[in-house]
């Protein structure tokens, strides 16, 4: 191990010779036991495979961009409950200050991905794609159930929505504060999204978040 995460565990942590620690690459997990400990060098020794968790669920997230602090909260639940890909997205009613400084922001949010996956133990880190209108993000989601949280009157219960379902990939796109634009409804209904509402009470984006994907979860998930 070399680099950033070499400087962590040896100066910050203070690993010593002879610890163990499991290891990934992104496909599999064994574990390694340290050998040496240097500035910005840690060797290992791998002793054996571990048993890895592969998710059934192939799980996208398109999330407006809405104030940081919530944004990255909702960013690291996200990869705590299994998502795949992220997907920021400009919404319309976005706001514009947010959009102009959020592509500053992709290495820090990069690494809180980094950082939930390994609180959480997953074998891959999601994948934080660049910021992209939701007239895009819907038409690029042919493939599996897709599910937008609505707050109109006539939106079915994402309980509806979900029964029945038999899937492994499934898209969730959430909006900003504002809500949804009638022309970002009518691209997501051509894109396949299903409108699903989470209730009468009017959620924060991050509430949302942690809730839409824990139901997907259950409802379509095999562990």
């Amino acid at each position: 191990m070399e680099g950033e995460a070499a400087h962590h565990l040896g100066r910050v942590l203070r690993a010593q010779t002879g610890q163990l620690y499991e290891l990934s690459d992104g496909f599999r997990v064994c574990l390694g036991r340290i050998e040496s400990v240097g500035r910005d060098k840690v060797e290992f020794a791998l002793l054996e495979d571990l048993p890895a968790h592969h998710p059934s669920l192939d799980l996208t997230l398109l999330l407006a961009v809405v104030k940081f602090d919530m944004f990255e909260w909702a960013i690291e639940k996200a990869t705590e409950l299994g998502v795949t890909t992220i997907v920021p997205l400009a919404a319309a009613r976005s706001e514009k200050a947010l959009l102009s400084a959020a592509a500053k922001r992709a290495e820090r949010w990069n690494k809180l991905l980094l950082e939930a996956s390994q609180q959480s133990r997953r074998l891959r880190v999601p994948v934080l794609l660049e910021i992209t209108k939701p007239e895009a993000a819907f038409a690029s989601e042919k493939n599996g159930l897709c599910v937008m949280l609505s707050e109109r009157a006539d939106a079915p219960p994402l309980r509806k929505v979900l029964a029945g379902q038999q899937t492994a990939k499934a898209t969730l796109a959430i909006g900003p504060e504002g809500g949804w634009t009638d022309a970002e409804f009518e691209a997501a209904r051509q894109g396949g999204f299903q409108e699903a509402s989470l209730g009468k009470l009017i959620l924060r984006t991050e509430t949302a978040v942690v809730t839409a994907l824990a139901s997907l979860n259950y409802a379509l998930g095999d562990d």
